[in-house]
């Protein structure tokens, strides 16, 4: 099995624990982006650099864990 498939596996478990007010936009539209709107929500996604990169964005706002999909 390649690297990628291994990565595309597995999934991310993203919790938003601190709000975006007073956040610049940029940070904002990366919330929506991921599919959050209220704190204490998390959502489920794939492994991927492009959620990664989300993630490194605004990881001071967030509790990520990795799941095994």
């Amino acid at each position: 099995m390649s690297t990628e498939s291994k990565i595309g596996s597995r999934k991310l478990k993203i919790t938003l624990r601190r709000s975006g007010i007073g956040a610049p936009e940029s940070q904002k539209a990366t919330i929506k982006a991921l599919g959050l709107s209220k704190l204490n929500q998390a959502v489920v996604h794939a492994d991927t650099p492009q959620v990664r990169g989300m993630i490194r964005k605004i990881e001071h706002l967030l509790d990520v864990e990795e799941i095994d999909g």
